[in-house]
């Protein structure tokens, strides 16, 4: 049985060496379960901790992108992964990309040399007691699967397909309406409107787009995904299939004309402030260009920003809004912690940020401290808030990105100067929350 002080981390990735890193670099007695070498997931190949498993690059580092403003507040918070990353760094223009193995070998190294971190070499198969932290990622192994479906009852695990989202303040707002069908309640969507003309045009590019190809292990869970259908999917059964399903334009009336349209695209808020929207039925396997190219055909969407692109894969993730605190404990049990990107946050930087933010939390539990919840003007805090905001109700993954931040109150039309001022005011407010934070706790 584990001490009192002593906390069991399970899963080795980004998440988990993250969090197991915070908690040990403040006197913290860490268990890290980590089931490789002894078993491997479909995806997984390699022995050492923190392996990525897709893209070696970690996004962006400029200061001006979501990316690379997230990864300047990790590094702020104590990171681990940031600085193993820019050590193992390739040339990728301006990304930071690792050498996969080098990257993990240099993490496990420091984890593995670490006084206060034992990793054990086991397959964890229920959840145990205790001060806990679960960072197991989209494939997490069966057995555990069903014993945090039983703890959480939300769990969410299927072969999933996500909509874009795109940047409202990038709408043409002259050629789209807000209206709900029929006017029943509150004018609740953005409609987008074609003629006959242009859902002809934008049909035959979609039937014709270039889909991104499934990896091995999620074409084998394809068999069991078909609530979810890809729009080109359902495009490709009928010219007219998408008029009676998600472009029906019944119940709406175009304001340019008068008549009712002969298709609409309805785009529905996203997060509580209306900054980002999702196109409604729009679950796409396409290329994230071909995607683009598309998507930006239909009306109003011409010169749309694209916060998130569609994506298709097999995915294991809770429904955080139900059931975590944003400090990324759940709400039913204390002491016990998720993170990485089964908490909803999608992305190897997302997924390692959550891993910090646990485990400072987790120590903050132990000791009696006061909790680190960073305010929504970070990115940091802003995609914390989004997997805890109860206010999200169709829960879907989400990585950093400006739109989630709160706007800035003043419009800057060129986009680099106004990312960096949302930048500027990140990471201006993320040194104050620690400031305020450190001192808080240590007086």
């Amino acid at each position: 049985m584990a001490e009192k002080n002593t906390v069991t981390v399970i899963g080795g990735g980004l998440a988990g060496c993250e969090a197991s890193w915070q908690l040990a670099q403040r006197g913290i007695k860490v268990n890290l379960f980590e089931m490789k070498p002894k078993k491997y997931t479909p995806a997984h190949k390699f022995e050492g901790l923190a392996e990525l498993v897709c893209s070696n690059s970690l996004k962006a580092s400029r200061l001006e992108s979501s990316a690379g403003l997230l990864k300047e507040e990790m590094r702020r918070l104590g990171s681990l992964i940031v600085p193993c990353a820019e050590e193992t760094s390739v040339e990728a223009g301006g990304a930071l990309a690792v050498d996969r193995e080098k990257f993990s070998l240099l993490v496990t190294d420091k984890i593995k040399s670490h006084e206060n971190i034992n990793i054990i070499s086991e397959e964890v198969k229920e959840i145990p007691d205790g001060n806990v932290i679960i960072a197991t990622g989209p494939l997490t192994s069966d057995e555990l699967s069903k014993d945090i479906d039983r703890i959480c009852g939300n769990k969410l695990s299927f072969f999933d397909a996500v909509a874009p989202i795109v940047s409202f303040e990038s709408l043409d707002k002259n050629l789209v309406f807000f209206a709900s069908r029929y006017d029943r309640g509150d004018a609740d969507y953005i409609n987008c409107p074609m003629n006959k003309e242009e859902y002809a045009r934008f049909y035959n590019e979609l039937i014709n787009a270039e889909s991104a190809e499934l990896k091995d292990f999620d074409k084998k869970a394809f068999k069991v995904y078909e609530g979810c259908m890809p729009i080109e999917v359902l495009a490709k059964r009928g010219e007219d299939t998408m008029r009676f399903g998600p472009l029906k334009p019944v119940g709406l009336i175009d304001k340019r004309t008068g008549k009712r349209p002969y298709a609409v695209v309805q785009l529905r808020k996203e997060n509580r402030e209306g900054t980002m929207y999702n196109l409604v039925g729009f679950q796409t396997n396409l290329k994230f260009g071909e995607q683009k190219r598309v998507f930006s055909m239909i009306t109003g969407l011409e010169n749309a920003e694209f916060l998130r692109y569609g994506v298709m894969h097999r995915n294991f993730f809770i429904d955080s809004p139900k059931l975590l605190k944003p400090t990324f404990e759940m709400k039913t049990r204390s002491g016990l912690f998720f993170a990485g990107q089964m908490t909803g946050v999608e992305g190897y930087i997302e997924s390692a940020m959550s891993g910090i933010i646990a485990g400072i939390n987790m120590y903050c539990r132990i000791t009696g401290k006061n909790p680190l919840i960073l305010p929504r003007e970070t990115m940091t805090g802003a995609l914390t808030a989004y997997i805890s905001d109860e206010f999200v109700t169709d829960f879907q993954p989400m990585g950093c990105n400006m739109g989630i931040l709160p706007e800035l109150g003043t419009r800057i039309k060129d986009k680099k100067l106004k990312y960096g001022a949302y930048a500027e005011r990140a990471l201006k407010a993320l040194d104050e929350s620690l400031a305020r934070f450190n001192n808080e706790n240590n007086s």
